[in-house]
């Protein structure tokens, strides 16, 4: 099978492709993580409502954090960074797709920050080399799964931009400096004596 097979492929779901913006192009991106990516892109046009499971580590890694920080790192991305790369929802946490290295670099660069000291800061699951992750559909309509699984920022492009391990360290970490108040004050003694210097001559 040649590329053009791939073209032809994709093209034959353009038609079904999700509104939320999983192009042609997304679909052979996504679909070149695989080790047979002319397998991934038949398999949705046979199946266009089927997720697929796609290895980590060539075309993208994956941090995955729970749903509402992922949120908050998602907005932090939007309104005070570059953006995001492609980002999915599955099983009440949020996917975002990052370079590759990412998952080996991103854990070194949170411990560095002592990121993992807030309690109330979930952890981050970073996925690259040797694992794999369950992607959405690209179909247009695809409802979501009974895992929730569904596109937020759908891949257009067969290049992506995908964020590193620095833009996402600088966005977790302001997240979590939203989500937990960090005071450079002690908390007050509530036994301690209060004295009235105002009058000391």
């Amino acid at each position: 099978m040649s590329s053009t097979r791939d073209e032809t492929i994709c093209h034959r779901i353009d038609d079904r492709v999700d509104a939320s913006g999983v192009t042609p192009d997304g679909a052979a991106w996504l679909a070149s993580a695989g080790t047979y990516p002319r397998s991934t892109l038949a398999l949705w046009e046979e199946r266009p409502h089927a997720p697929v499971v796609l290895p980590c580590g060539t075309a993208f890694d994956i941090v995955s954090a729970p749903a509402l920080f992922g949120r908050r790192i998602l907005d932090r991305l939007w309104d005070e960074g570059p953006g995001s790369g492609p980002v999915a929802a599955f099983r009440g946490r949020m996917l975002l797709f990052a370079t590759p290295g990412t998952a080996q670099r991103l854990p070194s660069l949170l411990r560095w920050e002592e990121f993992g000291r807030a309690a109330a800061v979930p952890p981050l699951l970073c996925h690259g080399t040797g694992d794999a992750v369950t992607v959405p559909a690209p179909a247009r309509g695809a409802s979501p799964t009974r895992f929730g699984s569904r596109w937020l920022v759908a891949p257009d492009t067969r290049r992506p931009w995908l964020p590193g391990p620095e833009v996402l360290l600088w966005a977790a970490v302001r997240a979590a400096r939203a989500a937990v108040r960090i005071s450079i004050f002690p908390p007050a003694d509530q036994g301690a004596k209060v004295y009235d210097v105002s009058r000391r001559r």
